[in-house]
């Protein structure tokens, strides 16, 4: 794969990536990959298809360092205004020879911004300005402020030195050691930028003693070879311009540079190739704090799972401990087998006429039907009150998380307003599969022969409590306790009817049913914390997709002739062929 392509599909990937979680790293992250994109739009990938187009010379420095009165100086003509007040490089200006004019016009490199041949105050346009007196193959960038008091300003500025092939830098003898200044010069220097540097506006009783200092600096910086031009403290004449002979040794580098193609490329090869390589270390940060998103979204969705997890434990623990045998299920389940209505309806459907006649004239629901409606209400309470401490749980959960606690809103605390509804739904499809198991087990049978339907729904219920009595339908002493001998002899007549081990088998199925079913509702219910993880749209594997493009890029770079970059010239000495600076 050639090193355009390598380039194209790293793209392709940081803007897939999102880093949408509250987390450390995630600020940061997404203002890497902005700042990746931008230079792959602005410089890497134009540059790449233009290896001879002219050397773009982005001048950068603190507020007041004089940048846009050296670039009018070095062209003898105000291109770029300058003045007192700040910030006076709103909108940058690009200077060249009118016959380079045509490549930034139309040019693929700083797509974004607008071209305009017109001074303006709009951060995202860039002013055009033919200078005759720049030599053909050179172009100053006149950037705003990288200490601007306008945040846009400053986010312009940086743009724009990441897309220089070299950055000359201007400072002052009263600013020289900002702390601004020197961390965009570490950041340069760790992309491989050529840099070169002015020390402007120097008393002439200091220029030793600071440029000195300044030179140590550099050298602590691993900066000692950038070439260094130290400007004295002079006045400008009627067009702001500084006098010829003080600006003539920065001007004849400039020109040498301009005339040397090889030189040139030199400079372009050895910039692109040091913004290549750092591409390698800034984007296995970017995979890891994409690690760390995926990270953070299964830990969410472990404690959601947890959570509902736990609350279907207690929805088993609630059919294994008998309590859903207490209270108006008990009464009912007593009384429809005390009466006889149990044993009568499993033996003909007179007991069901029998009931029906009572029903009416007595204005009561039969038996079988209370008891049924005290089933369903038992199991509503249960899966409300389970369902509701699972909202609570999770919701508790996800605000000790940063990122969670970004993701939660009010009504994730509680269960859905339908849920009631759902619950009552589910308790009656369940009944009604508890209704068919016992129509397939007892095919062929006696009391399930053809218009028994009464005394099936008698059986389904007597299976139904068998659910709630224990696991394997062995009542223990706390159910044998609460239900009295009532369950054991539903347990008997029921044996007697199925057989021993079918009767298992019933209460394990109908037991197994339900609590599949509950397990769907409450994953319903977990959902609603699951589709704010999803929304954010981490996607899956980032990291390792991040991983292989950059390789990728390396690997091309490796094989391509670009480390084979020289250096700028050093001041006073002529530019020379790729490989050969002092």
């Amino acid at each position: 794969m050639d090193l355009r392509q390598a380039l194209t599909d790293l793209r392709a990937a940081l803007v897939t990536t999102a880093y949408p979680l509250l987390l450390p790293s995630a600020d940061e992250a997404r203002q890497d990959v902005t700042t990746l994109v931008a230079q792959l739009d602005d410089y890497l990938l134009p540059r790449l298809t233009r290896l001879d187009a002219p050397l773009l010379v982005v001048v950068g420095g603190s507020t007041g360092a004089g940048k846009s009165t050296l670039v009018n100086s070095m062209v003898r003509a105000p291109v770029s205004t300058a003045g007192v007040l700040r910030p006076t490089t709103r909108a940058p200006v690009l200077v060249c020879n009118p016959t380079d004019t045509p490549w930034f016009r139309h040019g693929e490199l700083l797509p974004g911004l607008t071209r305009t041949s017109a001074a303006g105050d709009e951060p995202n346009t860039l002013q055009l300005v033919a200078a005759p007196a720049l030599t053909a193959g050179l172009a100053f960038l006149d950037a705003p402020d990288i200490d601007s008091v306008v945040d846009a300003n400053r986010a312009l500025a940086s743009q724009l030195l990441a897309a220089a092939d070299l950055w000359l830098f201007v400072t002052t003898a009263a600013r020289y050691a900002d702390a601004v200044p020197w961390e965009l010069l570490r950041t340069a220097q760790s992309r491989g930028t050529a840099i070169a540097l002015v020390l402007d506006r120097v008393p002439a009783e200091a220029i030793d003693e600071v440029t000195a200092h300044l030179s140590e600096m550099l050298a602590e910086n691993d900066l000692a070879t950038a070439p260094l031009f130290v400007l004295p403290e002079t006045t400008t004449d009627g067009q702001g311009l500084l006098p010829e002979l003080t600006i003539a040794p920065l001007r004849d580098w400039f020109s040498q540079l301009a005339a040397d193609a090889d030189a040139r490329a030199a400079v372009v090869r050895q910039t692109l190739d040091g913004a290549l390589a750092a591409l390698q270390s800034t984007t296995e940060s970017l995979a890891s704090a994409a690690d760390e998103q995926v990270k953070a979204a299964e830990v969410l969705d472990e404690r959601v799972h947890a959570a509902y997890r736990s609350a279907l434990r207690a929805v088993e623990q609630g059919l294994g401990d008998g309590r859903l045998l207490r209270g108006e299920v008990l009464t009912r389940w007593q009384e429809f087998v005390g009466t006889g209505a149990f044993f009568r309806n499993l033996e003909a459907r007179i007991g069901q006429l029998r009931d029906r006649i009572l029903a009416r004239m007595t204005g009561r629901p039969a038996p079988g039907a209370q008891l049924q409606q005290a089933i369903e209400s038992q199991l509503v309470t249960l899966l409300r009150g389970v369902a509701a401490e699972a909202a609570e749980n999770a919701y508790a959960a996800w605000q000790t998380h940063p990122a969670g606690a970004a993701l939660l809103e009010p009504a994730l605390g509680q269960p859905t307003d339908d849920l009631p509804e759902r619950a009552e739904r589910l308790i009656r499809d369940w009944q009604r599969g508890v209704l068919e198991l016992v129509r397939r087990e007892g095919a062929g049978k006696r009391f399930v022969a053809r218009g028994a339907a009464y005394a099936v729904n008698a059986a389904g219920l007597a299976v139904t409590i068998a659910v709630f009595a224990s696991t394997a339908f062995i009542p223990t002493g706390l159910e044998v306790a609460t239900g009295a001998s009532t369950t054991v002899a539903a347990q008997a007549v029921l044996q007697a009817i199925f057989g021993d081990q079918a009767v298992r088998n019933l209460a394990a199925q109908a037991r197994t049913d339900l609590l599949a079913r509950v397990d769907t509702l409450l994953d319903e219910e977990a959902q609603r914390y699951r589709v704010r993880i999803e929304a954010a749209g981490i996607g899956v594997g980032p990291g390792a997709r991040l991983r292989r493009a950059a390789r990728t890029v390396e690997q091309a770079r490796t094989r391509s002739t670009l480390g084979q970059a020289g250096h700028p010239p050093r001041p006073g000495h002529p530019p020379r062929p790729e490989g050969a600076w002092s």
